[in-house]
């Protein structure tokens, strides 16, 4: 299964941004006082909406609220749980609490402000502790909850001086307030409803609504695009339904998910219980998503998603031999890859991948065989290059060159990087830092080669072509490095690995 590279628009960001900014608005409206937005997914960087709807701008969403910005503040919840265990935003390889300064730093960029940080079910965890120390020192508002006794069934305790009245109140100004966080879980619907119980006891009329990108309600069920949604949320046991609800209230087929769904009745209840009223007669009645209207080309959209759940099982895979799950999301993928015929092999850069590492193959004197590493990358030509690792290089070093020098028309046989460089930067790795090898790692290589390009025309050329790496398709037989890995995640591309790992040593730095 080749990646969607033959220029394929699947979507239209400036028709999602007026039909999502007109049901926005329009909610206010309906609501006739401040409106809590629980806004799921990433404000920024919404790579698998990018990956699942080609020509999906990861950041419309952002384009979204600048639009909206007159009318609109932002609160961030984290989950202390999160901070604790150091949960980790895999495209960007950084921590949950990291995540959150570094999206504060970019909204402040866009010129929009957060009013609070809220660091939900907190019982006392030390790094969560830090955390808020930290931002309360930057001059960040922070505001703590602690879990609530028999939440979310207890309604009249939830309701109650010692549910939501025991949170604080974050003061807010504006008709529109979007709670965001970095990932799933971390309270953003518990924080939306207490301000709204908050602003009720201040005697300003509030609601309540939700905007979750995936699944998308006006899609089929079966839908690839809401299929990709139930493997990226895999370890959540996350399972797309028909909004029961929806269709008993309006006869009406509309795809929502479990969480959703279980929660709903409850939902309500609190609300009736907090206004007096509930507006909505189904979850998907709560939503306010517009994504389904501005798909426009629905083959490419299901191409595209197919092409994500094979991503999904990779990285699964991968989290699974290193521990980090246990077996069952890799299990709930292969089912989803059952349903749609799906292989790992499928992925068009899969086999070429395997092929280059098998050709390095060599056996030493004593006839012992190493560990063999190679790549490959699709080009947004459909021109798949592998690279296979080496006594100087790694195979996403060799890969990467390679590719740049096909896309700069290089031949083969010149070297973009000097000998003495690399002699020296193994030298360097060897003599004075204590590696067992002077192979170089990607971030090692970009290195060398900015230095090479400086005296070096052919490297230059070469050098300018990394950013038309970004979108790529990139596959690994083994598991990176953690210079490969940020290497590759700096170039952008979409990186799956087959779950082994590089070398049989337990420790890599």
């Amino acid at each position: 299964m080749a990646a969607v590279t033959n220029g394929a628009v699947a979507f239209d960001n400036e028709r999602y941004l007026a039909e999502q900014s007109e049901a926005i608005l329009e909610r206010m409206q309906q609501v006739g006082g401040k409106l809590y937005l629980e806004f799921g997914g990433k404000l920024l960087y919404d790579y698998h909406a990018s990956r699942v709807l080609p020509g999906f701008d990861p950041n419309v969403k952002m384009r979204l609220l600048q639009q909206l910005a007159s009318h609109t503040e932002i609160i961030l919840c984290v989950y202390a749980g999160d901070i604790d265990r150091r949960k980790v935003r895999a495209d960007f390889g950084i921590t949950y609490d990291a995540d959150t300064f570094k999206l504060i730093d970019d909204l402040r960029d866009r010129g929009l402000e957060v009013r609070g940080v809220v660091i939900t079910r907190y019982e006392d965890q030390p790094a969560a502790e830090t955390f808020a120390n930290k931002l309360d020192r930057r001059g960040i508002n922070v505001h703590i909850h602690r879990p609530i006794p028999g939440y979310p069934t207890d309604v009249a305790r939830i309701v109650s001086d010692e549910g939501f009245g025991a949170n604080p109140y974050i003061e807010t100004d504006a008709p529109l307030v979007v709670v965001n966080a970095p990932g799933p879980n971390s309270g953003k619907m518990g924080t939306c409803l207490s301000q709204v119980y908050h602003e009720h006891l201040h005697g300003v009329r509030a609601g309540y609504a939700k905007f979750e990108t995936f699944p998308i309600w006006s899609l089929p069920l079966r839908h690839p695009v809401n299929a990709a949604y139930e493997a990226a949320t895999a370890e959540l046991r996350d399972v797309n339904l028909i909004d029961p609800f929806h269709l008993e209230a309006h006869d009406e087929r509309a795809v929502n998910y479990n969480r959703d769904v279980e929660a709903f009745p409850l939902l309500r209840r609190i609300l009736q219980k907090i206004t007096g009223e509930s507006m909505y007669q189904s979850p998907t009645d709560m939503g306010v998503n517009r994504a389904g209207f501005a798909i426009i080309d629905d083959d490419a959209a299901q191409k595209a998603g197919k092409c994500e759940i094979v991503r999904r099982y990779f990285r699964y895979a991968c989290d699974e031999v290193l521990g980090l799950e246990d077996g069952d999301a890799v299990r709930r993928i292969e089912a989803l890859m059952e349903e749609f015929d799906l292989r790992p092999e499928h992925r068009s850069v899969v086999v070429p991948a395997r092929s280059a590492a098998k050709s390095s193959e060599q056996e030493d004197d004593q006839g012992h065989r190493g560990v063999f590493s190679g790549g490959a990358v699709e080009l947004s030509t459909g021109d798949i290059i592998t690279g296979h690792n080496s006594p100087l290089m790694h195979a996403s070093s060799a890969l990467v060159l390679n590719a740049i020098k096909k896309m700069a028309e290089i031949p083969n046989h010149l070297a973009l990087i000097s000998p003495a460089i690399i002699e020296s930067i193994g030298t360097l790795r060897k003599d004075l830092l204590g590696h067992d090898s002077i192979s170089l790692n990607l971030e090692e290589t970009l290195i060398a080669l900015s230095i090479n390009s400086t005296t070096n025309p052919t490297a230059l050329q070469a050098m300018r072509q990394l950013p038309k790496l970004s979108g790529c398709e990139v596959h690994l037989t083994h598991l990176p490095t953690p210079g490969d890995e940020r290497g590759l995640r700096r170039l952008g591309v979409n990186l799956t690995c087959d779950p082994k790992f590089a070398t049989n040593k337990l420790f890599m730095s």
